[in-house]
């Protein structure tokens, strides 16, 4: 039995850059940098940085294009693969990318408090952050919670965005 799967929590290294193939396919291609920290055989404490690059395709290449910045949290589930291409010098490259399957968006840094913070795009929707900017607390007012009738629309399996 053959298994590929990565999955990784870590922070996006560069604003994402959405792309659209001439088929009229999304694609947004991302590095996320994750650290691994130990305390070696000296007692003193570690640390190592690795980045890795992720591709995105279709809605969440979208999603990412729009709500991701340099610094956010993500979570990237997806699988390996290495695509090999000869650069303009003659020379063989190759690269091992993560194709993302799933993508979930970490919390806001800054824990709330209704400002704009560094871990997504201006233009999100405030419910979405889980605070009342108003009011300065980080309980939701029922006015901002929407409401979703699932009797008045059909759902899609092409809408979910996951």
């Amino acid at each position: 039995m053959d298994f590929n799967r990565a999955i990784i929590v870590g922070r996006v290294t560069a604003d994402p850059q959405l792309r659209t193939t001439p088929g009229g396919q999304s694609v947004v291609t991302i590095g996320v940098a994750t650290n691994r920290t130990w305390t070696d055989k000296a007692g003193a404490k570690q640390e190592e940085t690795e980045f890795h690059n992720v591709v995105i395709w279709g809605r969440q290449a979208e999603i990412a294009g729009q709500y991701l910045v340099k610094g956010a949290t993500v979570l990237v589930e997806g699988r390996l693969q290495t695509r090999s291409w000869t650069d303009k010098q003659g020379q063989q490259r190759r690269t091992t990318e993560i194709m993302c399957e799933r993508l979930q968006l970490g919390p806001r840094p800054g824990g709330g408090g209704g400002g704009q913070s560094g871990g997504f795009r201006a233009g999100a929707p405030a419910a979405a952050a889980g605070t009342d900017a108003s009011k300065g607390t980080d309980t939701p007012s029922l006015d901002d919670i929407p409401v979703i009738n699932l009797e008045d629309e059909e759902i899609k399996p092409e809408d979910i965005p996951f």
